[in-house]
């Protein structure tokens, strides 16, 4: 789930507790070959009927509320299979090449649990950390977090100690993903939650504003950094952070996060080579400069001339030309054209095209360590 997702979903779940009403929490915890959605997904089902958030394209969603009142009524969880290869399944003829399973639980049993009330703290601010919840062999929940720091407990002291280690070892990949394990005891399903991705933007032009949008939309948090400040209004990124910033003023009033993603954008050779050159000194994972591959080599130039000269180690991090190779021309395709790179490089995969990928098409190209 993306942090907009998240953000629904949290929201729904005040909802309830406000008013009161009763409520399940749906989790997918198993995929066994295709499926619409991953590990990890949630949807909240209310005793109407209705839900937030799907775990599917739509076509298992009434199903699944049709479980959950039943679980709501009786206060016991349960995990139901859903074989989606199966064209008589509730008569949908789905004709799909999958299964799932899905956990649903009663949310006011959830919001007993202590366990369960840091986990939906931690998801609401973004804190890396795994929820282990048993689905065979052993009882209880387990929170951990990514210093190791272990809350609640699980009823075999040896399956506790691995299931932190396992946990550990997912929060530490390259791509977390969440997902079941088998041990010797039993069946552990490990739900990951990690902070928004970040996006640093220099240059708020009309062509960034788009950018922004939909970057926003997709889940990252979005920082604008220019040096005009008339660009920077609420009107224009109503959901960016906003940074007026002469470029001598980047260490100070715009720092970059390791593990954030970077456009360079200004539109002007001083201000990009600037703005290229702290994105070199920061810990960004990615640095995107947007503009045919000979004005970026320019930017070096330019950097070069004014003894600064990056190390290979630095420059392999850019993307110049920036973007997935769409043929994009206006705004919102430029955009559409970035974000397309950005997601295929935060999740594992090299991009192209899905008709020509052998496999699973929600593996990531390198496997998760």
């Amino acid at each position: 789930m993306d942090r907009r997702e998240i953000d629904q979903l949290l929201d729904a779940i005040g909802r309830a507790r406000q008013s009161g009403e009763r409520a399940a929490l749906a989790t997918i915890v198993r995929i066994r070959g295709s499926a619409y959605r991953r590990e990890g997904t949630r949807m909240l089902i209310r005793s109407d009927g209705t839900y937030e958030c799907s775990l599917s394209g739509g076509c298992l969603e009434p199903s699944v509320a049709e479980a959950a009142v039943r679980v709501i009524d009786s206060g016991e969880p349960v995990v139901v299979n859903y074989d989606l290869a199966d064209d008589s399944l509730w008569g949908l003829g789905m004709g799909c090449s999958g299964a799932i399973d899905v956990r649903i639980e009663r949310l006011d049993e959830v919001e007993r649990d202590e366990t369960m009330r840091a986990w939906l703290a931690a998801l609401e601010r973004g804190d890396a950390a795994a929820l282990v919840t048993p689905l065979s062999g052993v009882s209880g929940r387990l929170l951990v977090r990514a210093d190791g720091e272990p809350l609640g407990e699980l009823s075999d002291r040896v399956v506790m100690h691995e299931a932190v280690g396992r946990a550990l070892a997912r929060l530490r990949a390259a791509f977390p993903q969440s997902g079941a394990e088998l041990l010797a005891s039993g069946e552990l399903f490990f739900e990951i939650s990690g902070p928004a991705p970040t996006l640093v933007v220099f240059g708020a032009g009309p062509d960034a504003a788009p950018l922004a949008q939909h970057a926003w939309a997709l889940g990252f948090a979005v920082t604008m950094v220019d040096v005009r400040s008339a660009y920077l209004t609420n009107e224009r990124f109503p959901t960016a952070t906003l940074v007026p910033a002469h470029f001598s003023q980047f260490e100070t009033m715009a720092p970059i996060r390791p593990g954030s993603f970077v456009l360079v954008m200004n539109h002007h050779l001083e201000r990009d080579e600037e703005s290229l050159r702290h994105a070199l000194d920061s810990g960004a994972e990615y640095i995107g400069v947007l503009g045919p591959r000979s004005r970026y080599e320019r930017l070096l130039s330019g950097l070069a001339a004014r003894g600064y000269v990056p190390s290979a180690s630095k420059l392999s991090r850019v993307h110049s030309p920036v973007g997935l190779a769409i043929g994009a021309e206006t705004p919102r395709e430029v955009a559409l054209s970035i974000l397309a790179e950005l997601l295929a490089l935060r999740r594992g995969f090299e991009g192209g095209f899905l008709s020509s990928r052998p496999g699973t098409l929600h593996a990531p190209t390198t496997a998760v360590s």
